[in-house]
């Protein structure tokens, strides 16, 4: 397996344009892309980022992330790397305002919303400590009444990237700080985050946004060295980490495996199947996240692969399958007919109900969740919707 698939597999994502604010039009960057088509791997990537760096100074976020939106829809080099890219963008613009609301809103959702994971990242790089007031107060701007998690969740999860990055990617200290956040979900989002974190070091150590933060003028609290797989345990880190971690762990613990056996799918589902039997169901959801990366989400292929798994876990499958389709643009097309393929089986009804609760990350109101399960059609696959959506069935 290359390099770039090993980084691809690690954080869930692949080739895409994405769905960078739209409203924003990029001045021209048809001659300074081509230019950097002149050259290929890591020169490539070096010239693009200073293209965007470019644009974010002269232009702000917003039509940085458009730029990338556009270069990524006519370069591949651009679009596998697209996620980092706007990662790095994060970093950068924290650098340039320390405004996070404001520069939220101009990095848009796009790119599995990489440039608000970056600001975050940025946010806990330019501290000396961090303080448990400091965690709680960080994500409140987004906890208004009336808004969706969508955005609230990129910031906890962002902020599980940041504390691990900020101890050297010392693990168990970044969890020790998530455990600050007084509310479960958050809690939860933040583990996420620093297991993600940590696989992504692992596996691709040199993706462009360390190497951006890595330039940064403040450098990493020194932590314990931690040892982030184990060749001899496709279930570690999960395998020594405390019970309340656990689910957080095992949401990227096929990321870890198919790192370790090369990509083998069915292998990795062999590898969920010996995970202890309250996790297993979500060790085969993180299998169908990473499902979708093989695929560049094409729904077809994901059903394909999803079958490798034991049919008993396929439900599961579909699960971390559909909820990643949605996660990497924030909207719902592909994760429906993903779910119309597999409609029939006995994992329909799941599918469905983890499409409902996407849907209910993405939307406030529940007029608008019930407007989007009603395009499921049969009359089964929109109760299951609604119920993963929150909206009364009686609606």
């Amino acid at each position: 397996m290359t390099q770039t698939q090993k980084l691809l597999i690690a954080i869930g994502i692949l080739a895409g344009t994405g769905i960078a604010a739209n409203r924003f039009a990029p001045a021209g960057t048809g001659d300074r892309g081509e230019a950097c088509r002149r050259f290929v791997n890591e020169a490539r990537r070096t010239c693009y980022s200073q293209l965007l760096s470019e644009r974010l100074r002269q232009h702000g976020v917003a039509d940085a992330v458009a730029t990338l939106d556009k270069l990524a829809a006519t370069d591949a080099d651009v679009a596998e790397h697209a996620h980092e890219f706007a990662h790095g963008l994060g970093i950068e613009a924290y650098g340039r305002s320390t405004d996070i609301v404001a520069t939220f809103a101009a990095c848009g959702d796009g790119f599995s919303s990489g440039c608000r994971h970056g600001v975050i990242q940025a946010y806990f790089e330019s501290r000396e400590k961090v303080t448990q007031p400091e965690v709680e107060a960080l994500c409140q701007p987004f906890k208004s009444p009336g808004a969706s998690r969508w955005v609230l969740f990129q910031c906890v999860h962002g902020m599980g990237h940041g504390l691990t990055m900020l101890y050297a990617h010392d693990l168990p200290r970044a969890l020790t700080d998530c455990d600050m956040l007084s509310d479960g979900w958050d809690r939860e989002s933040c583990y996420g985050g620093a297991f993600m974190e940590s696989v992504i070091n692992a596996t691709a150590p040199h993706h462009p946004a360390t190497m951006l933060a890595a330039q940064s003028h403040h450098h990493m609290m020194g932590g314990t060295t931690f040892k982030a797989m184990d060749p001899a345990d496709p279930l570690y880190p999960c395998s020594i980490m405390a019970e309340r971690y656990l689910d957080a762990c095992y949401q990227m613990q096929t990321s870890v495996m198919l790192n370790l056996n090369h990509g083998n799918i069915g292998d990795a589902a062999k590898s969920c199947e010996r995970a202890p039997l309250r996790v297993r169901p979500i060790c085969f959801q993180s299998l169908g996240r990473d499902i979708t990366s093989y695929t560049s989400r094409d729904p077809q292929k994901t059903a394909d692969l999803c079958h490798t798994a034991a049919e008993p876990y396929r439900p599961a499958c579909y699960f971390g399958a559909v909820k990643a389709l949605v996660d990497w643009t924030a909207t719902t097309g592909a994760a429906f007919a993903f779910c119309q393929l597999v409609a029939s089986e006995a994992g329909g009804p799941t599918c469905y109900h983890a499409l409902g609760e996407e849907i209910a990350t993405l939307l406030a109101s529940l007029p608008e969740r019930e407007v989007q399960c009603l395009r499921a059609q049969e009359p089964q696959a929109v109760m299951a919707c609604r119920l993963g959506a929150g909206v009364p069935v009686s609606r």
